[in-house]
């Protein structure tokens, strides 16, 4: 979800459980209601599964709609919106601002579809006993069967460690205005070399897609003017950045490949190989991956490299 390839979030604005009044317990939100998550940059449909008291805080355990069960998790309620008319206009304005560049048509043309897929799912659960909707639904369920049998054919279960990875990444990044220093070393591409040859077609497709989706939608925001300095002369980023933007590419593969037509074999085939791969990163994460204490104040990469430079 956003791996999935996370932004400024409630620090922008209103706490994240806005709207939201404690009951006599201190609860916010109850087990089975239906709330507005943060997850990253991006605020998606979700619903409350368990309710429980950790350590004197209440912790809410949430099912992203119309996302891989893979995906739930343990949120306090920082995390969370109460789903009112006046949030999901917030929704729809994060989005808005955390969507891909005017110039990244197609991959704008992906995140609006997934989001209008959760939607429509979420949409389905809400207007089940309304008749009045019956035409509506029949056209969504149309559309739901194919999003059912597309999440089928690609699951690809992120390894805990490196879902954790993912958060402390966008914790450096969006949080403590930290970045990741380039070039990485090993790079996006000295890691695909070191896998063996009988999946090299599959690994030269992750290197494409890698470096077409990089400055379409892994970058945060906060990372665009490094982008911009680093990646020039027709460099690839696949020769600059590391695992750390990489892991983003899996979130976001599930996502971008709803939408290729693939023999089922070939699906299954490519499924197991980004599942070994992933595997691969994990058990050397120590080498590959960036520990949260080694990025870098975006300040002191922007300072560094402006030495010199007309201001």
């Amino acid at each position: 979800m956003g791996s999935s390839s996370k932004e400024d979030t409630a620090s922008d604005g209103d706490t994240a459980s806005g709207g939201a009044s404690p009951s006599n317990d201190g609860r916010l939100f109850t087990e089975g209601e239906r709330v507005l998550a943060y997850h990253g940059p991006r605020v998606y449909g979700a619903k409350i599964q368990k309710v429980e008291l950790r350590k004197k805080e209440w912790k809410y355990f949430v099912h992203y709609l119309g996302w891989n069960k893979n995906w739930d998790e343990w949120v306090s309620a920082d995390r969370l919106l109460k789903h009112t008319e006046e949030n999901l206009v917030k929704q729809k304005a994060l989005d808005k601002k955390q969507g891909v560049e005017k110039g990244a048509k197609s991959g704008r043309s992906a995140q609006t579809k997934t989001r209008s897929s959760a939607d429509t799912k979420a949409e389905k659960d809400d207007t089940k006993n309304n008749a009045a909707k019956g035409k509506k639904r029949k056209n969504e369920l149309g559309n739901e069967k194919d999003n059912v049998l597309a999440e089928k054919l690609l699951k690809i279960q992120m390894p805990a460690t490196l879902k954790k990875q993912l958060v402390d990444d966008w914790e450096n990044v969006t949080q403590k205005d930290k970045v990741v220093k380039l070039p990485r070393s090993p790079t996006v591409d000295e890691i695909l070399s070191k896998i063996t040859d009988a999946v090299g077609e599959i690994l030269k497709g992750i290197r494409c897609y890698f470096d077409k989706a990089l400055p379409m939608m892994l970058l945060y925001k906060k990372e665009r003017q490094q982008y911009e300095e680093a990646i020039v002369d027709d460099v690839s980023p696949s020769t600059v950045y590391g695992a750390e933007h990489l892991l983003r590419l899996f979130v976001k593969f599930p996502e971008l490949f709803s939408y290729v037509n693939m023999e089922e074999e070939t699906w299954n085939r490519m499924q197991q190989t980004l599942l070994d791969f992933l595997k691969f990163i994990q058990k050397n994460q120590s080498t590959f991956l960036l520990s949260p204490s080694a990025y870098e104040s975006d300040k002191v990469v922007s300072d560094g490299k402006g030495k010199g430079k007309d201001e």
